[in-house]
C-alpha cells in the first residue's frame, strides 16, 4: 500500500475492529490471469491487530474487504470495490461487504455503487488520527 493510502486503511479498521490482513490476496498469478489484491480485508470477530500472515483463510468468517484511493471516489475505485467483492465470495466466507475508501465523496457515483447491496462508500476525515 502507498504511504497515503495506509494511514485511510487503518483509519477505517480502527472504527471496526477485527483482524486486518494488508494487501490481501484476492487471485493468484496464473498462466493466463494476474494477481489481485484488495488493500485490505478485516476478518470480524478475530483479535483487533495487523496480520503479518497474509494467507489467512476466511472461509465461515465476516469479512470486509477495502479498497483505499486517497482521492474522491471515481470509477475505477469503484470497479475495484465491486470486483474485489465478487473475487473474495469465492473465498466462501459466511458475510462479505465491500467499501470503497477515499477522502471526498462525489454525488453522482456514489448512488451507482451502492445500488449493490454489499457495496458501500466510505469517506475518510480529513484530520486522521494516524
Amino acid at each position: 500500500m502507498s504511504k497515503l493510502e495506509t494511514p485511510l486503511t487503518h483509519w477505517y479498521w480502527r472504527q471496526t475492529g477485527g483482524l486486518l490482513i494488508e494487501e490481501f490476496p484476492l487471485v493468484a498469478k496464473g498462466t493466463d490471469n494476474s494477481p489481485r489484491w484488495a488493500d485490505g480485508l478485516i476478518a470480524l470477530g478475530e483479535p483487533t491487530e495487523i496480520s503479518t500472515q497474509k494467507d489467512f483463510d476466511i472461509e465461515g468468517l465476516d469479512v470486509i474487504v477495502v479498497q483505499t484511493k486517497a482521492r474522491r471516489l471515481g470509477m475505477n475505485l469503484m470497479g475495484q470495490c465491486l470486483f474485489s467483492l465478487t473475487l473474495v465470495k469465492q473465498l466462501r466466507p459466511k458475510l462479505a461487504v465491500s467499501v470503497a475508501l477515499c477522502t471526498q465523496d462525489d454525488a453522482v457515483l456514489r448512488p451507482l455503487l451502492e445500488i449493490h447491496p454489499d457495496c458501500q462508500v466510505v469517506v475518510c476525515p480529513e484530520d486522521l488520527d494516524e
